[in-house]
């Protein structure tokens, strides 16, 4: 375990390795036991980010803001959490835990008290994120919640991008949604590029941003090439899972979402806007990531 003042946490008991920024809780680094880099560095050549969290909303907001109750409020693409600074709520060698909570200036942008917390816990060659959403005022509270972690593409065992493949734990037939010019949520939906359980990432399929599985099926899918040590990613919580990259990018984004983006031209409530989950007064919503490292031969 390591704490250095303020700034990044790292944990690990021999296994996977992962490094935490208190700003914005996000996941920095995520090693094997042998040092390797799975996730995205973040070089801003391509994109700055590495597993920001979006919070309270997922995507951009029709006009830049949403509206609550006859009011209109300002939010930026993905939501403030990401550019917060959590507090270090519990640290030991295996586990940290982060914190948000509302103040003056969140309550500008999104009128609610809430206590975020994001637990990382690691387990030999598995990292469980686990993020909860607590209500702590007198109203019901909308909010949307997402993990981002972008992974390496290649991932650093020798296969060349060509040979990675998303494989699904079933298949997923359903139609997806794709992101139009504007940013915002398309209206209808369109073929699923997956192959029955099969997806072959190809820098033509992210031209128009990501692809996004609302009616996702599985809740554990294996990202790598065969033959070589891949990622299992599972998710509960997240009904949707939109998958990302820009066209020649050495990442992919693999992000389960509890929320979506704006619809195109949407200007309803911000309590009717799909994917929005309620959490009551008193009550918490939760959504869980799992990255766990598999051997070659064993996905």
């Amino acid at each position: 375990m390591d704490q250095l003042g303020d700034g990044p946490v790292t944990i690990g008991d021999g296994g996977l390795a992962a490094t935490i920024d208190p700003q914005g809780a996000q996941l920095l680094r995520l090693t094997d036991r042998d040092g390797r880099d799975l996730l995205w560095d973040g070089d801003p050549a391509w994109w700055a980010g590495r597993a920001p969290i979006l919070f309270p909303v997922i995507g951009l907001m029709a006009g830049g803001g949403y509206n609550l109750g006859g009011e209109r409020f300002a939010m930026t693409k993905h939501g403030f959490a990401r550019d917060r600074r959590f507090a270090v709520a519990a640290l030991s060698e295996r586990m940290a835990l982060f914190r948000l909570t509302d103040d003056a200036e969140t309550r500008v942008l999104w009128p609610f008290a809430f206590t975020l917390d994001l637990l990382f816990e690691v387990a030999g060659e598995a990292l469980t994120v686990t993020a909860t959403i607590a209500d702590t005022g007198d109203r019901a509270m909308p909010a949307s919640f997402g993990f981002h972690p972008a992974f390496r593409w290649p991932l650093p065992y020798g296969a060349p991008r060509d040979r990675h493949r998303i494989v699904f734990e079933t298949a997923e037939p359903d139609p997806i949604r794709r992101i139009g010019p504007d940013g915002l949520l398309r209206p209808d939906p369109v073929p699923s590029p997956v192959a029955g359980d099969t997806l072959v990432p190809d820098d033509a399929l992210f031209v128009d941003d990501a692809l996004i599985l609302d009616a996702v099926r599985s809740r554990r899918l294996v990202y790598g090439a065969d033959g070589t040590p891949q990622i299992a990613v599972r998710f509960e919580g997240a009904p949707v899972l939109g998958i990302w990259t820009k066209p020649g990018a050495p990442f992919l984004c693999i992000e389960p979402w509890a929320g979506l983006p704006d619809p195109a031209g949407y200007a309803g409530d911000l309590r009717d806007k799909p994917g929005v989950t309620s959490v009551p007064p008193g009550g918490t919503a939760r959504v869980t990531l799992g990255i766990e490292w598999l051997p070659a031969d064993t996905a």
